[in-house]
C-alpha cells in the first residue's frame, strides 16, 4: 500500500500517472485507509529510502513523455511486490516544494533526409519513496 501525507493524517493512495495531465506526476486518494500523523510516526519507523527516475527518448512527444511515466510506475510497482505485510510506501516529496516533473528537452535530427524533432523526458527532482515498517 502507498501513503501520502495530506494535512494531519496519512492517506492510502494509487497512482495517477498521465502524460496529458497538467501534473503528470500524482497521486489520488482512494479513501481506503487514512493514519493519524501522530499514530504513524509512533507506529511506523522508516527502513529504506528510494529516489526513483526515469528517463525516455521518442519521436513522439506524448508516447515518449508515456513512456517516462510507465517505467516510473514498474519501478513503485517493483517496490510494492517487494514488500512484507508490515511494510507500507510513502510517497515523502511535499507537493508545492520539491515534487517532481516531467521535463522535456527537443532536438532536431535527420531522419531519410529530412528534419524531425527527437523528444528526451526526464524527471526532476526524483521521486522519493520510503519503505516504512510497523514497529513490533
Amino acid at each position: 500500500m502507498i501513503f501520502k501525507q495530506y494535512g494531519n493524517s496519512y492517506q492510502s493512495v494509487v497512482l495517477n500517472f498521465d502524460s496529458k495531465a497538467l501534473n503528470e506526476v500524482s497521486f489520488r486518494r482512494d479513501r481506503q485507509e487514512a493514519i493519524p500523523t501522530e499514530e504513524f510516526v509512533g507506529g511506523y519507523h522508516k527502513v529504506q529510502l528510494h529516489e526513483l527516475t526515469a528517463s525516455a527518448d521518442g519521436p513522439v512527444q506524448d508516447h515518449t513523455e508515456q513512456e517516462l511515466l510507465d517505467r516510473l510506475e514498474a519501478k513503485i510497482q517493483e517496490l510494492l511486490d517487494g514488500l512484507s505485510e508490515q511494510q507500507v510506501l510513502v510517497v515523502e516529496n511535499e507537493s508545492g516544494h520539491d515534487y517532481p516533473k516531467t521535463r522535456q528537452k527537443t532536438s532536431n535530427v535527420i531522419v531519410e533526409g529530412e528534419n524531425r524533432l527527437r523528444f528526451h523526458y526526464t524527471l526532476a527532482p526524483a521521486l522519493r519513496v520510503a519503505v516504512y515498517e510497523k514497529r513490533t
